[in-house]
């Protein structure tokens, strides 16, 4: 009989070992959800602010106790500053920004699209002389060195045989771009909204140049070991971005109204910064990727990346799409 017991007992402890090694194994393969979630918002990123209204990702992580905190960002080079120290967990850039940051080392990875906008006009001032493109050569351009209207000015240069060399790039955060264009300063600027439209609808300023397909658009970034160690948190993440995105669609006036709070610009300024988004692409697909790809040649002839940097590989290893495509419901 004790004999019987010993081997029974030695099957239970076997057995709960094996079971608690399942269970072991099973939490580090889900990984585990952190203690603090910490998200940029931007006025160029409705669903953030729609999420953040709400208090949706606070509800999504109660149960565990996570704090969710909340870092505003006037831009792409911001948003990677923040992810780059570790200040949050993730990052809304121009997809360009993000492939020059993975270039450069930074193990950034695009997992949502947040926004598939015209992110960048050239824009002139209302009583400008200015009639062409060909009329900038000479002239200062207000861009904001690292985001997408920096990139949009290198295409357009490009688009129209000129470079960098052939004006004057002053790099200026997007509002202090538009003052700038208003006081005479500079003689276009390569807007951003909610401030693009500010300058639309309160001061007559004009498009001089436009291109939809020069946009890099808004995708959604964290890191290697984001995903590595909080996969299944990164999950719930895009599925509430997922949930505001559809919110968006569904009410768009009210959504206006929301980003419209946030900004502190008016309901018409908001409705006419809309005009340019479209939140109807969350999986990154060829529209991004191939946007960013036709910049590669740009970002090295330009210095933005090194000239013995493997862009190539950087811009094949950037997109993750399993994460969305698990939320993402067609």
């Amino acid at each position: 009989m004790g004999s019987f017991m010993n081997l029974f007992l030695k099957y239970v402890i076997r057995s709960i070992a094996l079971a608690a090694g399942v269970v072991a194994f099973s939490a580090t393969a889900q990984g585990t959800i952190p203690k603090e979630i910490r998200l940029d918002f931007a006025y160029y990123s409705p669903p953030a602010l729609v999420a953040k209204k709400f208090g949706w990702m606070e509800e999504e992580f109660k149960a565990e106790k996570a704090t969710i905190k909340w870092v505003f960002s006037q831009g792409s080079n911001n948003s990677l500053e923040y992810l780059n120290s570790g200040s949050t967990d993730f990052a809304s850039t121009s997809g360009i920004s993000a492939l020059v940051a993975r270039t450069n080392g930074f193990p950034v990875k695009m997992v949502y699209i947040l926004n598939t906008n015209e992110a960048s006009v050239l824009m002139v001032a209302k009583d400008s002389p200015i009639k062409t493109f060909a009329d900038l050569k000479g002239k200062k351009i207000a861009a904001t060195k690292g985001t997408d209207p920096y990139f949009f000015t290198l295409r357009a240069l490009a688009a129209n045989k000129m470079t960098r060399d052939d004006v004057e790039l002053v790099h200026l955060q997007h509002p202090e771009g538009l003052q700038a264009l208003l006081r005479g300063s500079v003689a276009a600027w390569a807007g951003l909204d909610p401030h693009m439209a500010a300058g639309e609808v309160n001061s007559g300023i004009r498009p001089i140049y436009r291109n939809s397909a020069f946009s890099s658009y808004v995708p959604l970034n964290t890191t290697e070991n984001f995903i590595k160690n909080h996969p299944q948190a990164l999950e719930r993440v895009l599925k509430v971005y997922e949930q505001a995105r559809i919110w968006i669609l569904q009410n768009p006036d009210e959504a206006a109204r929301i980003v419209s709070t946030e900004s502190k610009q008016t309901f018409e300024v908001i409705r006419q910064n809309l005009t340019r988004a479209n939140f109807t692409k969350p999986i990154p697909e060829a529209i991004h990727t191939d946007t960013i790809r036709a910049t590669l040649p740009i970002l090295v002839d330009e210095g933005i990346v090194k000239r013995d940097s493997n862009i190539n590989a950087a811009m094949d290893s950037l997109v993750d799409t399993s994460f969305a495509k698990r939320v993402v419901k067609p």
